[in-house]
This record gives C-alpha cells, sequence and structure tokens, in this order.
C-alpha cells in the first residue's frame, strides 16, 4: 500500500465530494481526475479549508 493510499476505499466517494466542496468554499474550480493545472496557491487553500473543516468536526464532537 503507498503511503499515501486511502485507508478505507468505500471513503474514496465521500472524499471527492468533501475535497469539491471545500474548492467551492474557497472559489477554486475543481474538475473530476487530474487537476494539476492549478496552483500551489489554490492547491494548498483546498487543503487548508479541508482541514479546517476537519478540525471544526471533530470540536464540535467533543461537546
Amino acid at each position: 500500500m503507498s503511503k499515501n493510499g486511502i485507508v478505507v476505499p468505500e471513503a474514496k466517494e465521500a472524499l471527492e465530494r468533501f475535497k469539491m466542496e471545500a474548492a467551492s468554499e474557497v472559489g477554486v474550480n475543481l474538475k473530476q481526475g487530474y487537476n494539476g493545472d492549478l496552483t500551489s496557491r489554490q492547491a494548498g487553500s483546498v487543503g487548508g479549508q479541508m482541514v479546517k473543516k476537519m478540525i471544526e468536526s471533530y470540536e464540535k464532537n467533543l461537546k
């Protein structure tokens, strides 16, 4: 298994939806499949938004 592989294959579709949702929230237009034409800033903003939402969800579940 690759270092960055998905541990639960059934989660792949949910992760794709989550990524698309985060991208739309920060104004980055992602397309299905390869998105190698994104700038580092755009890709980073999508990843950052995903992490932010995961932390918010975790904190909400702590209460």
